[in-house]
């Protein structure tokens, strides 16, 4: 199966709201993140899922990118 790719219009639809699956993007890579409790509701720390997160995530997070290890990947951004 070939590889899923977002445009950033795509990528908002998976906002964790309504049921539907909470993805977020770091470095181009898409992530699934609708089963950590910390995302319930598409929503963590003031961040909302369906969005790039890169700059939060690498910049202003205490954990860093290690928090993605294990995380189901679905996915890149479509440049």
């Amino acid at each position: 199966m070939a590889e899923k790719t977002f445009t950033k219009n795509e990528l908002a639809q998976y906002d964790g709201q309504n049921g539907k699956p909470a993805y977020v993007a770091v470095q181009g890579i898409v992530y699934d993140v609708s089963d950590k409790a910390a995302w319930q509701g598409g929503k963590h720390h003031g961040n909302v899922a369906g969005q790039d997160l890169t700059a939060v995530l690498l910049k202003k997070s205490p954990h860093g990118d290690r928090v993605l290890k294990g995380l189901p990947v679905v996915g890149k951004m479509n440049d």
